[in-house]
């Protein structure tokens, strides 16, 4: 779990969410207590927290939901402002469905109006404050990366090309000019050269990543460093860590050997199992009007069959029939097998509505029912393309060791890929997923698939 909120949380910012959310609270029943005193206090004190409680819930997750929790990208305090008030406005139709369905959780409209514009007043502030500190780089982690070379510049790049990144490259070690280096930092030929320029107490974390470890790693004084109290650690590992995926052409099989992870107790895959037999019976059951509905529209709209059926690998290897609502003309791969791309010729018009939400996808309810596949894993590809890849990508046929899944980590955090190039990130994000598998991180990345298809990013 706690390699989940490394990913998505670091403490600061984790402490962000969790004291927007307290604001929030507080706002609430600051207004009940100046509309009723001291009085709720010793009569309403809960149902007063109660309903508080249910605000905050909703607002933060239309804050979640409208990537206002997405610190990484670049965006301005205004847009900030516009996109906080459209989650609101949505939070205000979804508390106004729960008040009528629950009366008990209603609040009176002086109390919640008066509160809501101090939620307002109070999140503006707050985020303003919070973008000051992102800004000055505040409360950040001084680092120095031990290399130049491919592996120091890819850390490089996840470190400083991220606005919340709460790490900061003070200094490299080698002899060459690393091709990104945004801040300038200075370069020293030797650890012990940087210990006379800087003070190493300022220094909280050494990244070892040269891209030639022969000779090369200053052993005698990263130990002496370690001996201190500096953190040191190895550079696939801590990129790993702060991008949530494996670095697969920088990775050594000893690396996957020999590191914690990639374990698939029978326990863990007997709760994956259970909870896919069941959210898969019940999501299939509320999605029949749906798929009927679908299946209508595209017997009217082209010939040909409703659900498509195509070979795709499964676990360890063995193919399987991998149902969908057909989204194609007929006869679309009559010239054999092609990556899909942007604004696919072959594909129909409500064939490009069902797969922007995602409806397409829905029969493959039944492929995990059958056992085929699992609700979350790496997604299944075609054999034609897996013999391919198989042979161009370094550790691809790892992939195979579990069940693939509707959808997965590479799915909730790279764009839809049809490349070799794509096949490479989303292996990434797939080793990543292997390497951490528990059922805490398969509810994230459920979460996270919800606010994908609201989204309606990442389809072809």
């Amino acid at each position: 779990m706690p390699v989940i909120f490394n990913r998505y949380y670091s403490a600061r910012n984790l402490s962000f969410f969790v004291g927007e959310g307290c604001l929030m609270f507080l706002s609430i029943m600051l207004v009940n207590w100046l509309f009723k005193g001291t009085v709720i206090f010793s009569i309403d004190i809960f149902d007063c927290a109660r309903q508080a409680m249910v605000v905050t819930i909703t607002f933060q997750l239309c804050l979640y939901f409208f990537d206002l929790y997405d610190l990484s990208s670049s965006i301005s305090m205004p847009e900030t402002v516009t996109r906080i008030t459209q989650a609101f406005g949505f939070g205000c139709i979804v508390l106004a469905v729960i008040y009528y369905l629950v009366p008990d959780l209603l609040i009176s409209s002086r109390v919640f109006w008066t509160g809501y514009l101090v939620i307002c007043l109070v999140i503006f502030l707050w985020r303003a404050f919070y973008y000051f500190v992102l800004r000055k780089r505040l409360f950040v982690q001084a680092v120095i990366v031990v290399g130049t070379g491919k592996l120091a510049c890819d850390i490089a790049r996840e470190v400083e090309g991220k606005r919340d990144s709460v790490y900061k490259i003070v200094g490299f070690i080698g002899d060459d000019e690393p091709e990104f280096n945004p801040n300038k930092a200075p370069i020293y030929s030797h650890l012990e050269e940087m210990g006379t320029a800087v003070s190493l107490q300022n220094i909280e974390r050494i990244i070892v990543a040269p891209d030639d470890r022969r000779g090369s790693t200053p052993v005698q004084t990263l130990l002496q460093c370690k001996l201190r109290g500096i953190i040191v650690e190895h550079g696939v590992s801590f990129y790993e860590r702060i991008a949530g995926r494996i670095l697969v052409e920088r990775v050594v099989p000893s690396w996957i050997i020999f590191s914690e992870g990639f374990g698939f107790s029978r326990l863990k895959q007997s709760i994956k199992r259970a909870a896919d037999i069941c959210l898969s019976s019940m999501l299939l059951v509320l999605a029949l009007p749906l798929m009927l509905l679908s299946a209508i529209i595209i017997k009217l709209e082209s010939p040909g069959p409703i659900f498509y059926r195509q070979e795709r690998v499964g676990q360890y290897g063995i193919s399987f029939r991998l149902i969908k609502l057909r989204s194609m003309y007929q006869d679309a791969e009559k010239n054999g097998a092609v990556w899909a791309s942007v604004d696919d010729e072959r594909v129909t018009r409500f064939g490009a509505c069902i797969r922007k939400l995602r409806i397409d996808e829905l029969p493959q309810l039944w492929n995990v029912i059958k056992g085929e596949m699992s609700f979350v894993g790496p997604r299944p590809e075609r054999p034609v393309f897996v013999e391919q890849l198989v042979n161009d990508i370094p550790y691809y046929g790892i992939r195979h060791v579990i069940k693939p899944g509707i959808t997965g980590w590479a799915q909730v955090c790279y764009p839809y890929g049809a490349s070799r190039e794509d096949a490479l990130k989303k292996l990434e994000y797939d080793l990543y997923y292997l390497k951490n598998f528990s059922v805490a991180l398969d509810f994230v990345i459920i979460f996270n698939t919800i606010k994908t298809v609201l989204g309606q990013r990442g389809a072809r």
